[in-house]
């Protein structure tokens, strides 16, 4: 055969089998239990809604299991997994050690899910999705409501490392947070805009103590304040809400920023009064509760499309807690 067609074909064959390893993903779909299990997003909203009566901060818990998600290899429901003799999963890492929280929740959406549908059809990825929509709706109003897209499938596996590797921590500058978004494809407005996540929950000591002690950009009452329960030392644990309306999703966050009022480190480079695009965003959304609604709707389902399981890759975990 001829030096140059065996090469040719050699290349067709090797472009084919890359073709064939490179996973392709399934579009989601808003209606995807329609008719496979009709009941199952009322029950996740009757769950979840329980659970948020039950204590205000479970909103901001779910919200930030679905984010934890997501930035971890895609929205795939690894978070949830624990440790196996297989591999380290992504509880212990520096971001979510001591600090994700709200796993009997979703445990108590899935038993009830699995119920009502008669099988497990709805995955662990899924639930973390729509909870964290139903969250910001329900402590937010119906203009927080979003269409979330459905027919994510579960992992096998986790990592820690990816997990340490991907999950932009609370000291990080703005440069340093545009890129760790930009790098999941999610661009200067998703950064802002998700942000405003922060405008329900809590944050330990440990994640803000470094800005009320050694940043400038701060106002000097609040830092005071916020020093009586966060010392120098000790206290590691003590809370403080993230703006003054935690249990309310609303644009409280974006208020804060104006007045050097961002909890974390990370909040605050947002907004430096230097008429920037971030800037700009931050002041748009502090008049406008309308337009971050809109926009956070629209961010979160691009972060919720990242990279999710379909067709005949993962499966529908029985357990969110293992795989099958």
């Amino acid at each position: 055969m001829n030096f140059h067609l065996q090469s040719f074909l050699v290349l067709v064959m090797a472009t084919l089998v890359a073709t064939f390893m490179i996973p392709t993903f399934a579009q989601l779909s808003p209606d995807y239990y329609d008719k496979l299990c009709p009941e199952a997003l009322p029950i996740i909203y009757s769950v979840v809604k329980k659970a948020i009566v039950a204590e205000k901060r479970m909103g901001a818990s779910l919200l930030r299991l679905h984010f934890h998600d997501c930035f971890v290899n895609g929205c795939d429901g690894s978070v949830l997994l624990d440790d196996t003799p297989f591999f380290l999963g992504e509880k212990t890492a520096f971001a979510n050690l001591n600090s994700i929280r709200g796993f009997e929740v979703v445990d108590e959406i899935k038993a009830a899910v699995d119920k009502v549908c008669k099988r497990p059809v709805v995955s662990c990825a899924d639930i973390l999705a729509v909870a964290a929509r139903d969250s910001v709706a329900i402590l937010g109003g119906k203009q927080y409501w979003y269409e979330v897209l459905l027919g994510r499938r579960d992992a096998r596996k986790a990592s820690r490392d990816a997990a340490n590797a991907n999950l932009p921590p609370p000291f990080f500058n703005f440069q340093q947070l545009l890129a760790n978004f930009q790098t999941h494809g999610l661009n200067l407005k998703d950064l802002v805009v998700l942000s405003g996540g922060h405008t329900i929950g809590l944050a330990r000591c440990t994640t803000f103590r470094d800005r009320i002690f050694n940043d400038t950009n701060i106002d000097p009452k609040f830092a005071a304040t916020l020093r009586k329960s966060c010392p120098r030392r000790g206290g590691d644990s003590s809370l403080a809400p993230l703006d003054a309306t935690s249990s309310k999703f609303d644009i409280t966050y974006y208020n804060a920023l104006l007045y050097k009022k961002g909890l974390l480190h990370s909040d605050q480079e947002l907004f430096k009064g230097d008429g920037s695009e971030s800037d700009r965003l931050v002041q748009l959304y502090s008049n406008d509760p309308y337009a971050f609604a809109k926009d956070f709707g629209v961010s979160m389902i691009k972060m919720g499309n990242l990279k999710p399981l379909t067709g005949s890759y993962g499966e529908i975990r029985y357990n969110c807690r293992k795989v099958n």
